[in-house]
């Protein structure tokens, strides 16, 4: 049953930080709660504004695309426009769908002007830290297209994973193995350890084909998807394999990937 609030009802959007199909339940669930969202606006990079252009065009979500460089940039420009229009139209609710414990300070000023702030985050990347400040918080967790048990996970991958997975199911011998947490992170170190492995990596992020800079953070989001990347491994490492097709930015602490061939 929805509740209709007195005043503007506002989505603040951190699309870095949790995927398009959390983006989209978030919606889903705030519409059917509170009957309407005056302001819907979606805060990232401009790679990820393309990868996202017909979620948001099919969702009425303006994006507010980030040029500036730098690693906490799109978490200040979704603060200030909160701080802005909360101060200016004094909504009834506000409501910040990111997993990120950065915005602790924001949710606490939006809160101190009268604003209840709700927060959406994506299950499995938000921390405890991050929920206490929030007068409610919902974790939604992602769901992948068309996945119904645990075994259509890896088909993402490409054939070859196929072939693996039904290889797995005939043989007595290894069927048991398959379902433990090490056989995942094997299965996913080798689909990324192959000759082959660049290709894979493009054919999981098409994005990195136009060779701009893609946060390493979405990029990991993608491997593991696809079955390319285990659960705790690093995407750094796994790109640091392949220097002559891959190149990353900064050289110490990277947060950025390119591919280095031209655009296909």
């Amino acid at each position: 049953m929805s509740t209709v609030l007195a005043g503007p009802v506002m989505l603040f959007i951190d699309a870095d930080n949790v995927s398009g199909d959390v983006i989209e339940q978030a919606v889903a669930r705030v519409l059917a709660e509170h009957g309407a969202i005056h302001v819907r606006r979606a805060y990232c990079t401009a790679e990820v504004a393309v990868s996202h252009a017909k979620l948001f065009k099919r969702l009425a979500i303006r994006p507010m695309v980030n040029l500036a460089s730098g690693k906490n940039s799109t978490d200040i420009a979704l603060a200030v426009d909160a701080i802005d229009l909360v101060a200016a139209q004094r909504p009834a609710l506000a409501i910040i769908v990111s997993s990120d414990s950065d915005f602790a300070p924001l949710v606490i000023r939006l809160r101190e002007k009268g604003c209840r702030v709700l927060g959406i985050g994506q299950k499995g990347k938000t921390g405890d830290e991050a929920i206490g400040v929030y007068d409610a918080f919902v974790d939604l967790e992602h769901r992948r297209a068309g996945t119904t048990t645990p075994a259509a996970k890896v088909p993402k991958a490409g054939k070859t994973a196929s072939a693996a997975v039904k290889a797995a199911k005939a043989t007595p011998a290894t069927a048991k193995p398959a379902k433990t947490p090490a056989a995942k992170r094997t299965k996913a170190s080798s689909a990324a350890d192959g000759g082959d492995a660049p290709e894979r990596v493009l054919a999981a992020i098409p994005e990195l084909r136009d060779g701009r800079w893609f946060e390493l953070r979405n990029a990991a989001e993608a491997l593991r998807a696809a079955g390319l990347l285990a659960k705790n491994a690093s995407s750094t490492k796994l790109f640091g394999k392949y220097p002559a097709s891959f190149e990353l930015t900064p050289v110490q602490q990277p947060n950025k990937v390119r591919w280095r061939a031209s655009p296909a």
